[in-house]
């Protein structure tokens, strides 16, 4: 499937969602990222094809059904087709929301289904999944650790300056 393919149905999925936004703005962090892209996508096309009649057919469908027509649909793709082969800078910036689209909508179902990324910076440290850390014979263990003494110390330093 080409990228002007997968942006038809985003730029389709945008009316839909515009449409029932009666309902309120999707949940989620995840959710307000997709909007965000799908926002973009379906701006840079309305400012490319403006008042296409493919495109106002495309938002028309989207208030009455949940499916674009597939008539609507080869239209629709005609028309960001023939501007794609005509400005090569808009046939890039598509592909790059498409990817973007595609990459919040698989972190969206990854988090419908329970799944979450683990991430870290700096000096964190991130675990996705169980951690499981084993010690025997009076050791110390940890995820991470700093200075660790066991046992008893000969002369253990005193509190306060100078001490010790």
């Amino acid at each position: 499937m080409t990228s002007v393919e997968f942006a038809v149905g985003y730029v389709f999925a945008w009316a839909v969602r515009k449409a029932r936004r009666v309902a309120g703005r999707a949940d989620g962090e995840v959710d307000r990222g997709l909007d965000a892209v799908m926002d973009r996508l379906h701006d840079l096309v309305s400012r490319k094809l403006g008042q296409d009649p493919a495109l106002a057919l495309a938002r028309e469908e989207a208030e009455e059904r949940e499916e674009l027509s597939e008539r609507t649909r080869r239209r629709l793709r005609d028309s960001l087709e023939e501007a794609a082969e005509r400005d090569s800078a808009f046939a890039e910036a598509v592909e790059e929301l498409v990817r973007e689209l595609q990459a919040a909508a698989a972190a969206a179902a990854a988090a419908a289904a329970g799944e979450c990324g683990v991430s870290a910076c700096g000096d964190g440290q991130a675990v996705g999944g169980n951690v499981d850390i084993r010690v025997e014979g009076g050791s110390v263990g940890a995820l991470k650790m700093g200075d660790v003494t066991m046992g008893a110390v000969a002369n253990p330093p005193q509190p306060g300056p100078g001490k010790g």
